[in-house]
């Protein structure tokens, strides 16, 4: 029987490479020289596309591979791919939830103990040798008893909120509306009202058009001087040029990244702050959900095209 042919819109770890070209023919994208010229020899005989969540698959894409019929995305955020241009087509599309949700949470968790314990700048003061020459480091801010606020009690920010209980923290939450599961938890409609009574404030938010920029200069202003922003979800739910200059003039006291727009090539005004902790997108990295975020990749593409149930349908 002829392998499926696939399009890979860029590389995954070996250990997730060979099971995919054993099950498909597979095309690799990020390989190719001349991509619109790759794309047009090898369009035309597209089923699937696997890519990742970062890099998702635009309309220009879609378009070019005529007979496409599923997208299978590498991660739980899907805002890179033209939703619009595959409901047009009747194109199906799946991500990989719940695999990578307690990583994600953990990292978050982490960030905030690392930055409001100043951890980082701590290591550097003992290898430096700054603790023998100067004494103890400077006095930070602790994190058990103190106020939370998520934005999005879905399924990661529902574990972030979990964790958060640990330390007797008081939390709030935003979403669409108050949920059921949020026991303990007190329902905020709006944003910057839930960021004026917080701490530390975390967007667990899937990104969408609707979400673009939710953190903006007013929730900035309410988190504060005093307060913490903490990114565990998509880049462009905050707005970047706002976040920057309240790190900059001290409006905000901190925040604790792991996305950013355009990155790896992130804005270089981050670099030069000393009240940001900086991550390389890799909150669901460990070697446990990157294995499990994979399979689920294929998964999805060998259920679709044996016609069994998609196991994670977004589309």
């Amino acid at each position: 029987m002829t392998k499926p042919q696939i399009l890979q819109v860029g590389p995954y770890p070996q250990w997730d490479e060979e099971p995919l070209n054993a099950a498909f023919e597979v095309h690799r994208y990020f390989d190719a020289a001349d991509k619109p010229s790759f794309l047009a020899e090898v369009g035309p005989a597209i089923r699937g596309i696997a890519t990742r969540g970062e890099l998702g698959a635009n309309r220009a894409m879609i378009e070019a591979c005529p007979n496409l019929e599923v997208i299978s995305v590498y991660g739980v955020g899907y805002d890179a791919v033209d939703l619009a241009a595959c409901r047009e087509k009747g194109i199906r599309v799946t991500n990989t939830p719940d695999v990578l949700t307690n990583d994600v949470a953990d990292l978050g968790i982490a960030m905030m103990l690392c930055q409001s314990r100043g951890m980082i700048g701590a290591e550097v003061w003992v290898k430096d040798g700054s603790w023998s020459a100067k004494g103890l480091y400077p006095l930070k801010r602790r994190v058990w008893g103190r106020r939370a606020g998520v934005l999005g009690l879905g399924r990661i920010g529902f574990e972030v909120a979990k964790r958060l209980k640990g330390f007797d923290m008081q939390i709030s939450y935003s979403d669409v509306g108050p949920k059921s599961f949020a026991e303990g938890m007190t329902f905020v409609a709006d944003p910057v009202e839930l960021a004026k009574n917080v701490d530390f404030l975390f967007v667990t938010l899937a990104a969408s058009a609707e979400t673009r920029h939710i953190v903006g200069k007013d929730v900035i202003a309410a988190l504060g001087a005093e307060g913490m922003l903490i990114n565990i979800s998509r880049a462009s739910n905050i707005d970047e040029e706002s976040l920057l200059e309240a790190l900059e003039n001290g409006t905000l006291g901190s925040a604790a990244l792991d996305v950013f727009e355009g990155e790896p090539k992130l804005n270089p005004r981050f670099l030069a702050l000393g009240n940001v902790l900086l991550q390389p997108h890799h909150a669901s990295g460990t070697l446990e959900t990157r294995q499990a975020m994979g399979k689920l990749v294929r998964d999805n593409l060998e259920a679709y095209f044996s016609g069994a149930t998609l196991p994670t349908p977004v589309l």
